[in-house]
């Protein structure tokens, strides 16, 4: 298993010393995730946060017309879970599945809760991740409102610059709120202005 990467993003944080590493580490467990695969389905509890080390997750619900609307999309070096169902230990309202093979991380809650008593500056950490995923949601909460498509697609070329080209159409157009038709309209047009 490749540590460097979720080590490499803790640091940004917060510094370990090498028994803390050690630690921290022997509390995950790694999965692999085949494309269409899920992670977590809706009414599931949420029993782990997970670290992408490879590939690329969504979270996304449907409505009850059958149409997915995606919440976020998990590129290496993310971290991904049902917020609600992680906190809560209630049954929870996203599916999460990979987009193409992906290798994650699980961090199993009853550990991150145990890693917070021993090692408490992983509550400064998680903190800091979640206070950044609150800001992110508000914001683009706040953009679907107030801004056009075309804005839209240009926040999330600026926010997921990798998956542009890797991620299909339709999910994008799912992320942004339009049609995969409009979508591509967009597109065409963000390509000649560039």
């Amino acid at each position: 298993m490749n540590t460097e990467p979720i080590l490499l993003n803790i640091s940004r944080h917060i510094t370990l010393n090498s028994k803390e590493q050690k630690q921290f580490m022997s509390l995950l467990h790694t999965k692999k995730i085949r494309k269409k695969q899920f992670l977590l389905h809706e009414n599931e509890v949420s029993r782990y946060v997970a670290f992408v080390i490879s590939g690329c997750l969504r979270s996304y619900s449907i409505d009850k017309n059958g149409f997915e609307h995606i919440l976020q999309f998990a590129p290496a070096d993310w971290w991904i879970a049902d917020m609600y169902s992680l906190i809560t230990q209630q049954p929870g309202h996203l599916n999460i599945d990979a987009l193409e093979d992906s290798e994650v991380l699980l961090l199993p809650k009853s550990e991150q809760e145990k890693l917070f008593t021993d090692i408490p500056k992983f509550e400064r950490f998680f903190r800091i991740i979640t206070e950044k995923s609150l800001i992110a949601n508000q914001q683009r909460l706040l953009d679907n409102m107030s801004l056009t498509a075309e804005q839209r697609y240009k926040i999330f070329c600026k926010s997921y610059p990798t998956l542009i080209k890797s991620v299909a159409q339709k999910q994008i157009a799912s992320y942004i709120g339009v049609t995969p038709e409009f979508l591509s309209k967009l597109r065409s047009d963000y390509l000649k202005a560039k």
